[in-house]
């Protein structure tokens, strides 16, 4: 994959804007309690907010798919998050910061995002081939773990030297990067659907296929719940590590940054680990891991170097079992999903998947109004337990590889 000229340019885009987002996943909560004074159900609101376009995501999939071309959506979506981004900082320096515009925001953001991600779907598999699926996906995937490494640690240190919302301004860059590099890209375009059915019986359609086909039902019910109950715990984290923990913005970010060296470990050694104990019991153990990792962060305690070593050490195992969990799954769903469908699969994939993170944050954040952050946390981490249910009567529990998997027949 590093001689593709291609894949290059778009790994570097992907790369970059990681990067960036992970300025902004510790810089936005931060304005919220530290400059803003949020509670913790205002914290949970913000969170919800940044999911909550996902709820859409079924529709603008299907709106996605009519496009033959998916690089200009890409492109304006990067484009769109560029001048939101920037608005934080302008705010900040004339002095009228307010959580209303950290919600518009997130929402407007969020809603690029998943246009974004539901064109990316089509567009993954144009640029890459089919036996590389797992190569090129573990790829991208560790370099999204390498910025879960480094990303936290220097935006942690940006905010403290320069304010968070001036912080922001390196992932508007990012964006604006990732803008450049795919707009050199030359893949050539999938065929539209361009059919004469409404958007809202094509949008149907995509749901009908997701929920019937075995492969895709079952990765949609385990990774559904444990995104719901991993977002309760997740509303909260930073808040946690700041007010709970007593930590500083410097040593969440150099936390988070050291333990997500767990997902740089779980990148590189998921594609071998599938084919030692095969994807399907790999993407099951990663279910499980996962959300556990959550009660390791609420039995923190102790002198400053422990806490920090203990969100430090929960960020790692989390970080490994996530990429065990996502990296063959998404390799699996690209190779069981029909060409013209991916977007309106990817969407409706979406709207129920990350569709439930906002009432996650939501009930995350209230939970921790009404009976503590560190229980909040427990009540997270147990919950999530419960996705493997999902994988154990499925045909994906049973998958060693991904050699024969087709698409079930229309």
């Amino acid at each position: 994959m590093w001689r593709d000229r291609q894949f290059r340019r778009f790994w570097s885009a992907q790369s970059v804007s990681e990067f960036g987002d992970r300025v902004s996943e510790l810089a936005l909560p931060l304005i919220a309690v530290t400059l803003l004074n949020a509670s913790p159900s205002q914290v949970g609101f913000l969170t919800a907010a940044v999911w909550l376009p996902n709820l859409a995501s079924l529709f603008i999939g299907t709106w996605v798919d009519q496009h033959r071309d998916k690089r200009p959506l890409m492109i304006a979506a990067d484009l769109v998050r560029t001048v939101l981004l920037l608005s934080l900082p302008v705010a900040y320096w004339l002095d009228i910061l307010s959580l209303g515009q950290l919600y518009a925001i997130a929402i407007l953001a969020g809603t690029a995002h998943v246009v974004f991600n539901t064109a990316y779907a089509s567009f993954f598999v144009r640029l890459v081939k089919r036996e590389q699926y797992l190569e090129a996906n573990s790829k991208l995937a560790s370099t999204r773990s390498i910025s879960f490494i480094a990303g936290p640690a220097v935006g942690g240190l940006l905010i403290q030297w320069l304010t968070a919302p001036i912080a922001l301004l390196v992932d508007a860059l990012s964006f604006l990067f990732s803008a450049f590099q795919v707009s050199r890209l030359k893949v050539e375009p999938g065929a539209a659907d361009d059919g004469e059915e409404s958007l809202l019986t094509r949008a149907r359609a995509g749901m009908k296929y997701l929920l019937k086909h075995p492969y895709l039902r079952a990765s949609l019910g385990c990774a559904t719940t444990v995104n719901f109950f991993n977002m309760i715990g997740m509303a909260l984290l930073v808040l946690f590590a700041s007010r709970n923990l007593g930590l500083s913005a410097g040593t969440i970010g150099v936390a988070f940054g050291v333990g997500a060296s767990g997902g740089l470990v779980g990148a590189l050694a998921a594609n071998r680990l599938a084919r030692l104990i095969g994807a399907g019991r790999l993407i099951a153990l990663g279910s499980v891991v996962f959300p556990a990792s959550l009660g390791i962060v609420a039995l923190a305690g102790g002198p400053v170097w422990m806490r920090a070593a203990t969100v430090a050490a929960a960020e790692f195992v989390g970080g490994f079992a996530v990429m065990c969990f996502d990296v063959p799954l998404n390799s699996l769903q690209a190779s069981v999903t029909h060409d013209h469908m991916r977007s309106r699969v990817a969407g409706a994939f979406s709207s129920i998947n990350y569709g439930v993170r906002p009432l996650g944050a939501v009930i995350g954040g209230l939970l921790g109004t009404w009976l503590g952050v560190r229980e909040t946390l427990l009540i997270s981490a147990a919950g999530g337990l419960l996705a493997v249910l999902w994988l154990l009567p499925s045909p994906i529990i049973r998958t060693r590889d991904l050699d024969g998997l087709e698409p079930p027949a229309m």
